[in-house]
């Protein structure tokens, strides 16, 4: 397997202009002579909530789906299965995904029953351990619950998060409409995952398998993207916007002076992704060029890195009025899709607490925005919840009537945002 990278950006500044924007596409493509090193061992762990509120059928489609996920596995995969409720029980610890290890973890599951509380820092925990028994795999762990988290267990919680980050990815799900977004979110994102919400319990298999057949296309894991820039520069964002919005700029680790590497988790073949860069730099004259930045992608393997992919960010200043401010149609692209989230945010946030007139412009401009950009799952998402008069337009009416589950997948999906189309 190989990488490519692209920046895109208007490199052209007016002078005294000090901030640069670029947006990079890294793109994992087949490498017929070979190329890296990819394959290894891969290990998926399932975290499935047993909590009192999970007893019925939550928990009978939970189990179905889990046996499902077992069935599934390929025989030189790895995998664990964890029930969690006020306690983690490891119902099947870490083991190859062999016909009898198969058959044993089947047994178990179907003897899982529900009952207690939710105190997620020890459904953690009890992953963490098992993960960590095989440093080198492609480690991914699947998260459903369908409630809240127990409010003394928050401190342990976001303590248990940090202990977890850079051990494995972890996908979380959120079943019928009790459970907190951003309390999902808060894990996923700390995680390199997504949360998203599984309406029907009878969704949750077919969830479950998609996860799956994700988590076995990885072929590359300890991947970051590092970022240099020069003496006197600041780095103001560094954010992922395709598939989905994830901003990582809070989780830069310094490797040296002006240089951060930026977590992407693992990789697998025939995927692309975009990042979106905003630099401070000193400004310059007219006439003044400089490297603005220089981005890398970064691949650790048996505790040894290599440069798989490397891309420059310009700026040139000019006293072209044409030239410095244009925006480049990749920057307008994203930076309208990182509005669009931000206007169903808090347009569902006002709806929330009943300011209609704030919350039917939000949403109006929302609608306007998705249909801009082309970004049909979002707009369909939004009809759910208001009337579109005029879509081109933003005019809207909030809907009277609006299902919790509609409104909480439109909340946690306006984040995966419509790929820029090619001109």
């Amino acid at each position: 397997m190989q990488f490519k990278a692209e920046v895109f950006q208007n490199a052209y500044l007016s002078q005294g202009a000090r901030e640069v924007h670029a947006i990079m596409t890294i793109t994992a493509e087949e490498d017929g002579s070979g190329g890296m090193n990819t394959g290894g061992d891969k290990l998926f762990g399932i975290i499935c909530d047993t909590s009192g509120s999970m007893e019925g059928a939550k928990i009978h489609a939970a189990k179905q789906a889990m046996a499902r996920i077992v069935e599934l596995l390929p025989l030189d995969a790895y995998f664990f299965v964890i029930a969690g409720s006020d306690h983690a029980v490891t119902v099947a610890p870490c083991t190859r995904a062999t016909i009898e290890n198969k058959q044993s973890a089947l047994a178990a599951i179907r003897s899982i029953r529900a009952g207690g509380g939710t105190y997620i820092s020890t459904w953690l925990s009890q992953a963490l351990a098992q993960f960590d028994r095989m440093p080198g795999a492609i480690r991914q762990g699947l998260l459903l619950t369908d409630g809240q988290n127990e409010q003394v267990d928050e401190p342990r919680l976001a303590a248990m998060l940090n202990a977890c980050e850079g051990h494995f990815q972890c996908e979380c799900r959120g079943v019928g409409a009790d459970w907190v977004i951003s309390e999902l979110q808060k894990i996923s994102g700390k995680l390199l995952g997504s949360t998203d919400i599984i309406a029907d319990a009878a969704g949750i298999e077919s969830d479950f398998q998609g996860i799956l057949e994700r988590a076995l296309s990885k072929d590359v894991t300890d991947v970051a993207l590092r970022l240099w820039t020069p003496v006197g520069a600041r780095v103001l964002f560094c954010k992922q916007v395709s598939p989905q919005l994830v901003d990582l700029t809070q989780r830069a680790h310094a490797v040296k002076p002006q240089t951060s590497d930026y977590p992407t988790g693992a990789w697998g073949r025939s995927e692309s992704r975009d990042y979106h860069f905003a630099i401070e730099v000193k400004p310059g004259g007219v006439g003044d060029e400089m490297l603005a930045g220089r981005a890398s992608l970064i691949i650790t393997q048996n505790r040894v890195e290599s440069k798989a992919t490397e891309a420059r960010i310009l700026a040139i200043w000019t006293d072209d009025e044409a030239k410095s401010t244009r925006i480049e149609r990749h920057v307008a692209h994203y930076t309208g899709q990182a509005e669009l989230a931000e206007s169903i945010h808090q347009g569902l946030e006002a709806r929330e607490r009943g300011d209609d007139d704030v919350a039917t412009r939000l949403l109006g401009k929302a609608v306007r925005l998705a249909h801009e950009s082309g970004n049909e799952a979002t707009a369909k998402l939004l009809r759910t919840v208001v009337d579109v008069d005029n879509a081109r337009e933003g005019t809207v009416r909030l809907k009277s009537t609006v299902a919790r589950e509609d409104a909480m997948a439109l909340e946690t999906r306006s984040t995966k945002t419509a790929r820029i189309s090619r001109p």
